[in-house]
């Protein structure tokens, strides 16, 4: 079962975490499994940027990203070269290491509580 290290972010995990997958499901999908609130206002439609992290490491073993999710990820904050969305971005056996940006650009964020 490959494991997907999440970098410290301020407001969803500030020490970090490291979360179980299973091989085909989502990053999206693994994170919200494991508790670690990933903003998705498109429920996983790829119709947004909100999921955007960034793979430091792992990236090569993810699915490719279609023209689709390329022209999503053109309206994300903070894109680098391994930016994948991650309700797009399919795990496969390897080992992930993610960060997720510190902002989105969700303009209607909901509270939880």
């Amino acid at each position: 079962m490959p494991h997907i290290t999440i970098l410290s972010h301020a407001e969803l995990c500030p020490e970090g975490a490291v979360v179980s997958a299973r091989y085909g499901q989502s990053i999206c999908e693994a994170l919200l499994d494991a508790g670690i609130e990933i903003e998705h206002a498109c429920e996983h439609a790829c119709a947004c940027s909100t999921c955007h992290v960034i793979v430091r490491e792992g990236y090569a073993s993810l699915n490719s990203p279609d023209d689709n999710e390329e022209d999503m990820l053109d309206r994300a904050w903070g894109l680098e070269p391994h930016s994948r969305l991650a309700c797009q971005a399919v795990v496969s056996k390897a080992d992930l290491t993610i960060e997720i940006p510190r902002y989105s650009r969700n303009l209607a964020k909901e509270k939880k509580g």
